[in-house]
């Protein structure tokens, strides 16, 4: 094999279809386009979500929710996985560190979910009503 010889597969290249040369092309006067309308105009067609001029879905719908952008600096870890990570000292460069919680935190509360057998000291992490008597209750600390 040369480089000179090298063709690409058969059927694989094919010529660009030229519209608008002719009666013998078979595309020729309106081109495939049709009789007249919006969509045989040249830069002629609707926008997404256009409905001919009736008010469209989006906008009959009524507006509704809302999602606040500072929520993703705020994270949550249950008290089963302070259990599984199993250290005494805890921040939020610990939960960082082991991915409990996202790089961009920068708000951590404790949540009662599970349980917690091990006394563990919190530092610079909020905790829920139910989660803080939990660490109380096994002799751990909120500072």
């Amino acid at each position: 094999m040369e480089l000179n010889g090298i063709k690409p597969a058969a059927g694989a290249k094919h010529a660009k279809r030229r519209v608008g040369r002719g009666i013998g092309s078979g595309l020729g006067k309106t081109a495939g386009r049709g009789h007249k309308g919006q969509k045989s105009r040249a830069g002629g067609y609707h926008k997404v979500g256009f409905e001919g001029g009736q008010m469209p879905l989006q906008r009959r719908l009524p507006k509704r929710g809302f999602k606040s952008q500072l929520l993703k600096f705020n994270a949550e870890v249950s008290l089963s996985a302070l259990e599984q990570l199993g250290v005494a000292e805890v921040d939020i460069l610990t939960l960082k560190q082991a991915g409990l919680v996202g790089q961009l935190a920068k708000v951590v509360k404790v949540i009662k979910s599970g349980a917690l057998t091990k006394a563990v000291r919190l530092t610079g992490i909020g905790a829920t009503a139910g989660a803080k008597t939990a660490i109380e209750a096994v002799g751990g600390s909120l500072a």
